[in-house]
């Protein structure tokens, strides 16, 4: 077999490695023009479009109305956002569902107590992120106080949910100025995580609410759920709770209530026969993995789900502290997400400041938030969604070891190294020998589109995050054995600048699937 193989331009070599095994290495010539094809595709770097493209919807980034986002809700934003960016890369159909607490019975609370105070909270269009949580919380607080101190506001309270469930246009109007405060302040937090939030993506529990007797009634018709104790239920035989007796999923309560599996079993009926979705995928904590097998299987039952509709559920771990237990502040609250991020940029800017300083201030505060934000999400989105990870900012903010300031610098002294090239420009040079150095690099290069499409398979963005690492690190090996603007010749500096500017675009581009931006300067 060995004697049939021609060496040539496409391959360098052939040899037996072990019983029925063949080592082939391919000539530096192939290597070179396979590169600069992908460099020529532009954005796409070579990378095709898959053949069997579907629609997916992700369910990510559920924050609460009229509640403080807090640490707990960075991953699955973070997560949820990543796995749109690699998703939509490979030509697959995104749509985004922000399934916000927006329902329940402690908005008669809020819209009662708005209701006898008007004027409590200002119009949406007239505050910022942080003046409307600052109203909602202290609306909050003086409705709490009142609840828990005066029985009869707490009887007009409970009479105020009825209301809201049954479609008072007074109570909607109110409950609607809730929603729309909140949104102000949901905004100003995505805005600080560079997020783009879309508001016809974001559709909360009240938007299934009129759906719910529907599923109820299609669920018992079907006999896929049963009446169990005046109550609407499934049952599972192999999920038992601690008396060996089945744990059902409580579609309704013996009162006519509704819980969230309704809603949840709801939304899965809109996805599938209004979206037309062929994937459902759900960014949310371990902590609700039991609650969604449950309802899954509801749904597969149902007929809602199966071979042409799958639904996954990305249950990610916890962020934990320097201690390892679960992140609080030191007087053990949780905390705020605003303040974690701030924290973040501040770290950075001290980074950025000993590092560049030839950058004016407006420059080093626009970097840092860059390099801030981006060792945030990419401290997460760099250990499996599953598993737990230690939130370390000294680490994070590090120019050592895996942390996107270790990306972005490669890509910054990348950028320098093209400016100072003057009338030298990037160019392919295939009739030249690459140093070992350089072969290792640019076969990296190459597994660029394998990677992200594995990592979008799998669901997987903490592969691309070890891939760009691995980038990142075999450009510094590069850089340190093989001159770039003192090669031996003018044509291998172009060769080596081609190089130099495709690792860029390959770490800007598989950054920016991750949510991280490149500065030019650092």
């Amino acid at each position: 077999m060995v004697g049939n193989i021609v060496t040539g331009d496409l391959i360098k070599d052939v040899e037996v490695s072990g019983p029925g095994f063949l080592n082939i290495t391919l000539a530096d010539r192939a290597i070179t023009e396979n590169l600069a094809a992908r460099l020529a595709d532009g954005d796409r770097l070579g990378v095709p479009l898959k053949a069997d493209a579907g629609i997916t919807v992700v369910d990510y980034a559920q924050p609460n109305v009229a509640k403080e986002m807090h640490v707990g809700h960075l991953r699955s934003a973070v997560i949820g956002d990543a796995l749109r960016g690699m998703l939509d890369f490979t030509g697959e159909r995104t749509i985004g569902r922000h399934h916000i607490g927006d329902w329940g019975t402690q908005f008669g609370m809020l819209i009662q107590y708005l209701f006898e105070h008007p004027g409590e909270l200002a119009p949406a269009e007239d505050v910022d992120g942080e003046q409307a949580m600052s109203n909602l919380n202290r609306v909050y607080k003086a409705s709490r106080a009142v609840f828990d101190a005066d029985e009869e506001f707490k009887e007009r309270a409970r009479k105020r949910v009825v209301a809201l469930q049954s479609g008072d246009k007074e109570t909607l109007e109110l409950w609607q100025q809730f929603v729309d405060e909140s949104k102000v302040y949901f905004y100003s937090v995505f805005d600080k995580l560079d997020m783009e939030i879309r508001d016809e993506e974001i559709v909360g529990e009240s938007a299934y609410n009129d759906g719910m007797p529907e599923t109820a009634r299609l669920l018992e018709e079907m006999g896929v759920a049963v009446r169990s104790e005046g109550a609407l239920v499934v049952f599972f035989d192999e999920i038992r709770g601690k008396d060996d007796q089945p744990v059902p999923l409580i579609v309704q309560k013996a009162d006519g209530g509704f819980g969230y599996a309704a809603s949840d079993l709801t939304a899965i009926r809109d996805r599938v026969q209004g979206l037309d979705a062929t994937t459902l995928l759900y960014v949310v904590d371990v902590r609700q993995s039991l609650h969604f097998k449950m309802v899954f299987e509801t749904a597969r039952r149902a007929g809602w789900l199966g071979d042409d509709v799958t639904a996954h559920n990305m249950a990610y771990g916890t962020v934990l502290g320097a201690d390892g237990k679960p992140f609080k502040t030191r007087e053990g609250k949780t905390v705020r997400l605003e303040d974690l991020l701030d924290e973040a940029v501040q770290r950075a800017a001290e980074v950025v400041r000993e590092k560049a300083r030839d950058l004016t201030e407006d420059e080093i505060r626009e970097r840092a938030t860059q390099v801030g934000i981006g060792a945030v999400k990419y401290a997460d989105l760099s250990t499996s969604p599953s598993r737990d990870y230690k939130f370390d900012l000294d680490q994070m903010v590090s120019l050592n070891g895996d942390t996107s300031v270790y990306l972005q610098y490669a890509y910054a002294r990348i950028q320098s190294i093209l400016r100072k090239a003057d009338e030298l420009r990037p160019a392919a040079h295939p009739e030249l020998g690459l140093h070992e150095a350089e072969r290792a690099l640019g076969l990296h290069l190459d597994a660029f589109g394998d990677t992200v499409f594995e990592a979008a398979a799998e669901y997987a963005p903490h592969k691309l995050a070890a891939y760009l690492y691995q980038l990142a690190s075999l450009y510094t090996s590069f850089y340190d054995k093989c001159p770039v603007l003192k090669a031996e010749s003018p044509e291998q500096v172009e060769n080596r600048l081609f190089l130099c500017d495709l690792t860029a675009r390959t770490l800007q581009r598989g950054m920016a699937l991750l949510g991280i931006r490149t500065p030019e300067r650092l």
